[in-house]
């Protein structure tokens, strides 16, 4: 049965999230625990408004891709100094790559159009 936020198939995001963590756990085992700071802050706006620009501009012109999307959110995320905010732009960037790797998915068990 296909839940909500599986686009489209059957336990998808499930399994895409278990890859999430599983790589999450890769990292800790192969790095451990890491503290940086964050490196980011409004000092990067001007960046995040062209990557919005870029987005309205592709879908506009019906070419809009994954990784205008995703480039736009980790943007977003990069020109914010406030932890909620910051926090809030980092989960979006997450949804996004979690939801390009369902369409990845979805495209490799759905034939597509020629």
């Amino acid at each position: 049965m296909t839940q909500l936020g599986d686009y489209g198939l059957p336990g998808s995001l499930t399994r895409v999230l278990a890859d999430v963590a599983a790589e999450r756990a890769a990292q800790d085992t192969m790095w451990g625990l890491q503290e940086h700071i964050d490196g980011t802050g409004p000092e990067r706006s001007a960046e995040a408004d062209q990557a919005k620009r870029a987005v309205a501009d592709a879908a506009a012109d019906g070419r809009l891709t994954w990784r205008h999307i995703l480039h736009e959110e980790v943007l977003e995320a990069f020109a914010e100094d406030n932890h909620e905010r910051l926090r809030n732009e980092l989960i979006q960037v997450a949804a996004v790559a979690v939801k390009w790797v369902q369409s990845l998915d979805r495209r490799a068990l759905i034939p597509q159009e020629q």
